[in-house]
């Protein structure tokens, strides 16, 4: 079978690290906090512990709920803009009419009481 090459823009291992031996009585609640800066990947031919595999567990969770952490904000952000903005396009024309009707009953009514109010006296334009 002969060799293909991947796409260029494909990401090539070049550095090979080599993990330290650690000891093997280091108590767990000595562990410093898991930094994701500090992470090692291990491929799939290093045997790991449960122990191990937890703490990679952990880590990768954190690493991911962080990213979705800050998209999820902005994308929450930008979905109830929009929500509101629909709502407010929906209630404009309903208050609009509101408006007018208050505004021409205010109107009939403060018309109604100044021509009651004025009925015996003559006009303020003359004759």
């Amino acid at each position: 079978m002969s060799e293909r090459k991947p796409p260029r823009f494909v990401p090539t291992l070049t550095t090979v690290l080599e993990l330290p031996a650690e000891p093997a009585a280091a108590p767990q609640a000595e562990a410093p906090a898991a930094d994701p800066a500090q992470a090692i990947a291990i491929g799939p031919q290093m045997p790991a512990s449960e122990t191990d595999a937890f703490a990679l567990e952990e880590q990768l969770l954190h690493r991911v709920l962080q990213r979705v952490d800050l998209s999820l904000e902005e994308r929450l952000s930008d979905t109830v803009s929009a929500v509101i903005q629909q709502q407010l396009d929906n209630m404009i024309p309903k208050l609009r009419d509101e408006i007018e009707a208050v505004l021409r009953e205010l109107i009939s009514e403060a018309l109604a009481r100044e021509l009651s109010d004025n009925t015996g006296s003559t006009p303020a334009f003359g004759p």
